[in-house]
């Protein structure tokens, strides 16, 4: 059975807010504690003295395991659809969550970094499928409150950081992983739930045609996975160094850099739902080219101005530069109809592990050059928003 034979066969008439919101939350519980992983940096730079390419090495560890799987995975649902594998996803999580709390050496750190990216990999693209077939049409919308709890739970991470890790030492975050626990539990019901739904519908059909010419589909799929790489280059940017950024620069505390930090995630939440419901009025691509190339006057000035502007820029920057997320990845499923896995795949896992990638690199360059002059190079990523030009301007249901 292919993905867009379930899609057809299981869209129900009005939106399954019940089912969205629980998966809204339960990305939030994945995604926190990818956050705090980031957030906890500092902590985990003075316990184990370790380097700025270390660091970085800790992200490209969660990010590349995630890249790596996540399209493999999608491919896979797309025609073995496993709703049940969103529990199994969740559990590794947890398990590398414990290990970060527990690790003894930099050697244990990674592998826990490995277990949250591997917990990232299986979870994105059947949650993604079971969202859109929850959407009742609204694919935007139920594409936002999706993302919305995952990016609130990545705005959650340096607030637990600040107030329960940083007070309470690295072991606390064993009571953070009983949130994993719980969500285990409440995915098991969902993929349960789902998977009895596929088998009692279950018909056989083809996938749809594509909406457009093959070469122009591969042309803008390659567009959409670019901007998005450049979002996830400068949100790495952020997430692994912005903390050591700030109190480089303006000698803040730790717990102050985590709040900051937590400003730029609140408003990457914001930017996700409101991008999503917007997506659902004027069109994707509207969306897109706003969100791409509005973000750049902010991001060329973060890395000149004091402290005050730079907690209102991050607020703005994020808000901005997550907007376009959701209409990418909607865009991405009507470019490519009865793929939902293998888009999430790219979109969630390949592109967040380039930006690992990237976050090694930009370690590297932080520890030769300094991480002012890293915020500097990133200012002028959005410049790559020029590409959108070379996305389809009409296509079924693409305003």
């Amino acid at each position: 059975m292919t993905d867009s034979s379930a899609t057809r066969m299981a869209a129900p008439t009005a939106t399954a807010w019940t089912v969205l919101v629980a998966l809204s939350l339960c990305h939030m519980v994945n995604d926190v504690m990818q956050s705090m992983l980031s957030a906890i940096y500092p902590l985990l730079r003075q316990e184990f003295d370790l380097s700025y390419r270390q660091i970085g090495h800790i992200t490209f560890a969660f990010q590349f395991t995630a890249s790596m799987l996540q399209p493999l995975v999608g491919i896979v649902t797309d025609k073995h659809p496993m709703p049940r594998s969103l529990a199994l996803g969740m559990g590794s999580t947890f398990i590398g969550v414990m290990m970060l709390a527990l690790a003894e050496s930099y050697g244990f750190l990674l592998v826990g970094a490995m277990l949250i990216g591997i917990g990232s990999a299986v979870f994105h693209p059947e949650s993604s499928r079971v969202a859109r077939t929850a959407s009742g049409g609204r694919f935007g919308t139920a594409q936002s409150l999706f993302q919305l709890g995952g990016n609130f739970g990545q705005a959650l991470g340096p607030l637990l950081a600040a107030f329960l890790v940083v007070p309470f030492g690295r072991p606390s975050i064993v009571f953070v992983a009983v949130a994993a626990a719980i969500g285990t539990m409440v995915l098991y019901r969902i993929g349960s739930r789902a998977e009895g739904r596929r088998r009692a519908t279950a018909v056989t059909g083809q996938r749809p045609p594509l909406p457009l010419p093959k070469p122009v589909v591969v042309r803008a799929i390659i567009v959409l996975a670019i901007l998005t790489f450049t979002k996830n280059i400068y949100t790495a940017s952020l997430s692994s160094y912005y903390t050591f950024f700030l109190i480089e620069k303006f000698g803040v505390s730790e717990q102050t850099s985590q709040l900051m930090l937590f400003l730029f995630l609140g408003g990457m939440a914001a930017g996700v739902m409101l991008g999503g419901l917007v997506g659902d009025r004027v069109g994707p691509l509207k969306v897109i080219w706003f969100s791409i190339l509005g973000v750049l006057p902010f991001t060329l000035a973060l890395p000149h101005v004091g402290f005050e502007a730079t907690a209102i820029l991050s607020v703005v920057i994020g808000l901005i530069l997550a907007s376009a997320f959701p209409a990418i990845v909607v865009f991405a499923q009507e470019l490519v109809p009865g793929r939902t896995g293998m888009i999430a795949g790219i979109f969630f896992g390949f592109a967040l592990g380039m930006g690992g990638v990237a976050a090694a690199v930009l370690g590297e360059v932080a520890d030769a050059r300094g991480i002012e002059y890293v915020y500097w190079i990133c200012s002028f990523l959005p410049l790559l928003g020029v590409l959108t030009i070379l996305l389809p301007r009409s296509m079924h249901r693409l305003r």
